[in-house]
């Protein structure tokens, strides 16, 4: 019996399926190779949900992102942060492009507090940081065509599965990209962004024992309550919030996947006992941690 051989779309049938995502916001939204042209959406102002990354492999194009006009070249990828908002100006005539654009909310609840962290990464130079090259482009393709393997097995659960680890891998890369910018840049750092990507970092290492500001603000030789300012206005949470944000994160990842009790996940994460990391819990999801287990098990079905 002979298997069924998947015919690839030339690139007017992957125009048009880009196109089909992008309106319907697609989790994610790619190009699926190589295109000489860009969608209609974008030449006209988009709304990003998600992040973006559009790889210029010939030629140029001219763009404006939020209200700012740039320009990207031969060998250069834009990097698009989460809820920008993006216009196609104009392209040259030999114009290659790759485009791959997705949402992080899928995977927001296993990375947590990295994903916040990739915002003031786009942001910590004085000149925006949206379009360069970085060297790693053959690695970012890499990623984006596993990533396009799996839009052509729809929602099966091995590939779902598969889908997911390869966003945080690719996240994760994104997150090292950015980080390595920022170190070579260091000199155009302020003082406060650099001190929040501290707190990521050691928030990260000590949410399961330290959950109050004053740990994190001894740590960085800083009042509670300016480190609570600085983190409310670098990232729109205070340390606390994060912290909680954390903890959350990590107990659906052991309610999802694994048999823990809720007495062994309460005790894991340091609660005093199941009943209050329960109320905290529901407190913070709306829902408590047998009705979180219970829709995540509904939802594989």
């Amino acid at each position: 019996m002979r298997s069924k051989v998947i015919r690839p779309m030339n690139e007017e049938e992957r125009l048009k399926r880009l196109e089909q995502a992008l309106r319907a916001n697609d989790a994610i939204c790619s190009s699926e190779g190589i295109l000489t042209s860009f969608p209609s959406s974008l030449h006209k102002p988009y709304h990003v949900c998600g992040l973006g990354l559009l790889l210029c492999r010939k030629g140029q194009f001219r763009f404006r992102l939020n209200n700012r006009e740039l320009e990207t070249r031969e060998g250069q990828t834009l990097f698009i942060p989460e809820n920008a908002v993006i216009e196609i100006l104009e392209t040259s005539s030999a114009m290659e492009v790759n485009i791959f654009i997705y949402r992080i909310e899928p995977i927001r609840d296993i990375m947590g507090n990295l994903a916040l962290s990739m915002y003031p990464y786009t942001e910590l130079t004085a000149e925006t940081c949206y379009v360069w090259h970085t060297d790693e482009e053959e690695a970012l393709l890499k990623y984006i065509a596993l990533l396009d393997g799996t839009l052509k097995h729809g929602k099966e659960l091995f590939n779902s599965f598969e889908q997911k680890l390869l966003l945080i891998g690719l996240t994760y890369r994104l997150c090292g990209i950015y980080s390595r910018k920022l170190i070579n840049r260091r000199d155009t750092v302020s003082h406060k962004d650099e001190t929040f990507i501290r707190l990521i970092s050691l928030i990260e290492e000590n949410y399961k024992r330290e959950r109050g500001v004053e740990f994190y603000a001894d740590k960085l030789c800083l009042s509670p309550k300016y480190l609570s300012n600085l983190s409310k206005s670098v990232s729109g949470y205070t340390v606390q919030e994060l912290v909680f944000k954390a903890i959350i994160r990590e107990s659906i990842s052991l309610l999802m996947n694994t048999q823990k009790t809720v007495l062994e996940i309460s005790e894991e994460l340091n609660f005093p006992n199941a009943s209050y990391f329960g109320t905290f819990f529901k407190k913070q999801t709306g829902m408590s941690p047998m009705q979180m287990r219970n829709k995540r098990t509904t939802n594989l079905r």
